[in-house]
């Protein structure tokens, strides 16, 4: 071989070493994300959320900050709230006097807009609208599609309902979500041979299909249906059942009733039937329930006592998507369990509004991240962002009990499980009604005093005192008493809380006789 030849070879070789080298950096510089994190200048990205507190933000860091900070080690979170929860828990106000509110909402706006502006906000669905209104939040649409982020498999639940309160735009997303469902016993169906509920049903369609499948007398009753997994009184379930149709107890300034409506009527009349009609489990059913128990200490243990649908006396009832684990757990111990038989089960969306057909459940996304307008770091908050909603981030979640998550590749049934799970995922989230509810329950106590009438006159319906609209009148009058004597000052109205729906833990004990009734809500008071 000539020299030149020897050159040209010798040439060859170290050229292809280089360019071996220079792919083999590459790679590794692509695994590692990118130039030595220890080597890059150091950056503080600061995280807002509403409540914060001395446990919630180990908690939260945990959950979305220490992977990130893991992989990018130049990174320092800083985590602040709005509102502490131990300021509001340990400041002490003077006797006889209410300690002063704060308004979320402007305490969240003085976080994004002071003179250390957070970089990302951490808020629920309900204020995201108000957020993109006031120009608070910065469009990460363009940021989408400039890095090329795939969002094309968000489920429609998630996806949907942040463009719907954004102009459909992007203001903000979340790698998860919960979300409500159906359930039904396909045993009960197919015993009486009557077609199960389908997807995106009505309410009224539900509660026909509940009377065809409601049998039996005493204990052995078999219900229909039952807006949550535990009994509950009535106004609850009217109120459930209202909320769902978006109606109104008073206007959006607080200022007049509007139960008195062929609305509301209907709502009343319904919930009214399916409890007198014996369709809806009620109290008096599960005291008995639990008397019989007590009655016979010898009754083998059920670790399931109390819930009627994997007792299989329940037809239809709606509840979370953690409660596919309930049943899982359940059917996978069902051997073991004296007196327990496997549910044969299913699942299809709530029901649905006519007027809103592609909207409802209770449907949380709660851990919604924008990017604030007056970011000072929005950079890199968009990286973080980017990572908290990213697939491999969606992969690691998925084996999560209790979340869903929102990209649906990774959104697969519990288990091993065959069943709907598309109807978590199918409807938006019911849009928000108004803006100004949170600052009327602030500054007009009398509200919670007017919506508290509703509860006792309910009673007198069910006790056959009253007739409804008789009810529905009384109630608009007191109600607008109640929200006149606010607004004008007066004091004869004695404001009392709103009674409220059970804790589940709470209608366990109220059914064995532990806590009464009474005791989990409110009664009126009006001073003559």
């Amino acid at each position: 071989m000539n020299k030149n030849g020897q050159n040209k070879s010798r040439f060859s070789r170290w050229t292809m070493i280089a360019l071996t080298l220079t792919l083999l950096t590459g790679l590794l510089s692509a695994c590692s994300g990118g130039n030595d994190p220890s080597k890059a200048e150091a950056s503080i990205i600061r995280i807002g959320m509403l409540y914060s507190s001395s446990d919630q933000e180990p908690y939260f860091r945990q959950q979305f900050t220490d992977m990130y900070e893991m992989q990018n080690s130049n990174v320092t979170f800083e985590i602040v709230g709005a509102i502490n929860y131990d300021d509001q828990r340990y400041t002490q106000s003077e006797p006889g006097k209410e300690p002063e509110q704060p308004d979320p909402y402007e305490k969240m706006k003085e976080m994004l807009t002071g003179q250390n502006p957070v970089d990302v906000v951490v808020l629920d669905y309900n204020m995201l609208r108000r957020f993109t209104q006031d120009n608070l939040l910065q469009p990460l649409d363009p940021m989408i599609q400039k890095d090329k982020f795939d969002i094309s498999d968000y489920v429609p639940t998630v996806i949907d309902g942040i463009k719907s309160v954004g102009d459909n735009n992007i203001y903000a997303l979340t790698p998860t979500f919960t979300s409500s469902a159906l359930f039904y016993n396909k045993k009960i169906f197919a015993d009486m041979n009557i077609e199960p509920p389908t997807d995106k049903m009505q309410w009224e369609e539900i509660f026909a299909k509940a009377r065809q499948v409601a049998n039996g007398e005493g204990a052995d009753r078999v219900f229909g249906f039952s807006f949550n997994r535990w009994s509950n009184d009535p106004f609850n379930d009217a109120n459930t059942y209202s909320n769902s149709l978006q109606l109104r107890v008073y206007d959006e300034k607080g200022e007049k009733m509007l139960v008195n409506s062929d609305q509301w009527n209907s709502v009343w009349e319904s919930v009214y039937a399916l409890h007198k009609d014996k369709i809806v489990p009620d109290q008096q059913f599960m005291n008995e329930m639990y008397e019989k128990r007590s009655s016979t200490p010898d009754a083998p243990m059920n670790p399931f006592f109390g819930d009627l649908f994997l007792s299989g006396q329940l037809a239809m009832t709606i509840s979370e998507s953690y409660y596919v684990n309930e049943l899982r757990k359940a059917n996978d111990n069902a051997a073991t369990i004296p007196d327990f038989e496997m549910i044969d089960w299913d699942v299809v969306t709530v029901p649905v509004s006519p007027s809103n057909p592609e909207s409802g459940g209770n449907i949380g996304l709660s851990q919604l991240m924008g990017i604030n307008s007056k970011a000072q770091n929005p950079d890199g908050a968009w990286d973080f962002i980017k990572f908290s909603n990213s697939k491999e981030w969606a992969k690691l979640k998925s084996r999560s009990n209790y979340e869903l998550v929102a990209r649906k590749e990774f959104l697969k049934p519990v288990g091993d499980l065959t069943y709907n799970i598309d109807a978590f995922t199918m409807l938006k989230p019911l849009p928000p009604v108004t803006n100004n509810d949170e600052k009327l329950y602030r500054e007009k106590p009398g509200i919670w005093q007017a919506q508290s009438f509703g509860y006792e006159l309910f009673q007198e319906v069910m006790n056959g005192t009253k007739d409804i609209k008789q009810a529905l009148a009384e109630w608009e009058t007191k109600g607008n008493a109640a929200l006149q004597q606010t607004n004008e000052g007066g004091g004869n109205v004695e404001v009392m809380p709103m009674p409220r729906t059970m804790t589940e833990e709470e209608a366990i004990k109220a059914a064995a006789g532990e806590v009464s009734v009474e005791a989990t809500t409110d009664d009126v008071a009006v001073e003559e």
